[in-house]
């Protein structure tokens, strides 16, 4: 067993608060607690919460406040330190980090075992104008202003006399039709529909359109649920368009690979992610921009460097595919941040280690107002049994209880009162675009 000596206070440092870092922090000072081991556990993040990202969609349609998705590390996390700050630079030979914006005394931080967990950005592929005109699905200030955005454009149409103009505002297109493209368009046009009714309009004023290069939507949840998908998405009107994918975008349209042009001031890229642009600054071997990793989470020739969640490439011992890896998931991401912490702990001789290997539960997808497609435990289910499912899997996996109730509560609010329309002003063009939110975009 590894004990620390008397002058020197072994430190464990996790980097990013996301599913994988929080469960990392919460696991490893839990067991060094039990075991009363005196060893510190640093938490360093940008953000004091922890973000479910699976409910953005939520919070883009206006159905959820965004404080009920982000869980406040100080409550949940009394037996560790929190700094603020974000990681700049790693000194892997001197066991040393540097934070930026943060408190004088923590720019330069040392460590015994580092987590670096610091999750994912969303890739933007090049495409000409998604920097400046897109928005992402990655942080709450890109979905409220997706969601404030998209309700000013809704309100600016009413009066607009141009009826191209008019119908530009009303048009919302997402390119990307995996699980949270589809959720997000899904709520967004339940948002048109509830302001259209509330304003005495007629239906299908709003125009939707979902993008992807893909033959299917969603083909993570199988080729039967994709189709119920598919049907569900179009029979509320929303233009399904497989195999095609955003061109080029300016603030007035977007050009598509097909050829065809677009007339619309609102578009979410939701097109897939890659590690944190701090993994590439590292000097370790990346795949797909994420930290390579072995089956303990640990990162080769650096036994002392663990990595986890979107962070990491995991090798997927459950797959029957050679050199697979771990796709990035919520459902991974927490699951990784619990092995880590076990295997962190057990660097420190407090208990075993144990390799990665999962077992899935399947994928729940709310798919708005009375329908939900999902297959847990491999079990198909759509409409309302998949919706009661999707809910009840989302309030399980968050970790608070105060989160939990507030955002039971306001789904029960959505079958006895109408959706709130008013925008706030808390989240500007600048603020949400993909350098100031993600970090990332030139």
């Amino acid at each position: 067993m590894s004990v620390p000596s008397a002058h020197h206070r072994q430190r464990v440092v996790v980097v990013g608060s996301g599913f994988a870092g929080f469960e990392t922090a919460r696991g490893v000072s839990r067991r060094l607690r039990r075991a009363e081991h005196p060893a510190e556990v640093v938490l360093v993040s940008p953000n004091d919460y922890m973000l479910y990202t699976p409910l953005l969609p939520d919070v883009a349609g206006g159905l959820i406040d965004p404080r009920y998705v982000a869980v406040p590390l100080a409550n949940e996390l009394p037996d560790v330190s929190l700094r603020p700050g974000c990681v700049d630079r790693v000194d892997l030979a001197t066991r040393t980090l540097h934070v930026s914006d943060c408190a004088p005394g923590d720019r330069e931080m040392s460590w015994d075992r580092l987590v670096l967990t610091p999750g994912s950005v969303t890739k933007l592929m090049g495409v000409p104008g998604v920097a400046e005109h897109a928005r992402g699905l990655k942080t709450v200030a890109e979905a409220l202003y997706l969601r404030e955005h998209f309700l000013h454009q809704l309100q600016l149409a009413e009066y607009e006399a141009d009826p191209r103009d008019r119908r530009a505002r009303r048009t919302v297109v997402v390119v990307g039709a995996s699980y949270a493209g589809t959720e997000l368009i899904a709520q967004l046009h339940a948002l048109a529909e509830d302001h259209a009714r509330q304003r005495g309009q007629g239906p299908a004023q709003a125009r939707f359109v979902l993008l992807d290069l893909a033959d299917r939507v969603m083909p993570e949840v199988g080729e039967k649920l994709s189709d119920l998908a598919l049907e569900s998405l179009r029979e509320r009107g929303i233009e399904v368009r497989l195999g095609t994918s955003l061109e080029e975008l300016s603030a007035q349209e977007a050009t598509l690979t097909d050829g065809d042009v677009i007339g619309t001031r609102t578009v979410a890229w939701v097109t897939g992610v890659t590690g944190a642009p701090m993994l590439e600054t590292l000097g370790l071997p990346l795949e797909n921009g994420r930290l390579v990793v072995d089956s303990h989470l640990a990162v080769p020739g650096h036994p002392d460097v663990f990595a986890a969640g979107d962070a990491a490439a995991v090798p997927d011992l459950a797959s029957t595919h050679t050199q697979q890896i771990t796709p990035p998931t919520a459902q991974h991401a927490v699951r990784q941040g619990k092995a880590a912490a076990r295997n962190v702990a057990a660097s420190l001789g407090v208990g075993s280690r144990r390799r990665y290997k999962h077992h899935d539960l399947g994928l729940v997808v709310d798919l708005g107002p009375g329908y939900a497609v999902a297959n847990p435990l491999g079990l198909k289910l759509s409409g309302w049994p998949a919706k009661v499912a999707a809910r009840g899997y989302h309030l399980g996996a968050l970790p608070r209880a105060a989160n939990r109730w507030s955002i039971a509560l306001a789904w029960a609010a959505e079958a006895t009162s109408d959706r709130p329309l008013s925008r706030l002003g808390l989240v500007s063009a600048q603020e949400s675009d993909f350098r100031a939110s993600e970090g990332i975009g030139d």
